[in-house]
């Protein structure tokens, strides 16, 4: 997977559409990022440059409740690119 804004850009789009808010802040988080489940909204640590936002969505989206049937085809494409957590491995 490439790390550009576009790819970016697709997998913010993907949270998204699986009903989460998306903010970047700042904050010291250990890990990059926050997750208000009941509110569903996840907050990054806006200093994160691009690459370090997109793996840390990665990341995020393997912990995530995310119904891919509810996705459009392209966000779907994207969820099922992912790499899993056995082939980060």
């Amino acid at each position: 997977m490439k790390t550009n804004a576009a790819t970016l850009t697709k997998m913010e789009k993907l949270i998204e559409e699986a009903g989460y808010i998306i903010r970047y802040e700042r904050g010291t988080f250990q890990s990059g990022y926050c997750i208000l489940e009941q509110k569903k909204v996840i907050v990054l640590n806006k200093f994160l440059q691009t690459e370090g936002r997109i793996n840390t969505l990665i990341d995020l989206i393997s912990v995530l409740t995310i119904e891919p049937t509810h996705l459009s085809p392209e966000s779907r494409k994207v969820f099922e690119d992912l790499p899993t957590k056995q082939e980060q491995a």
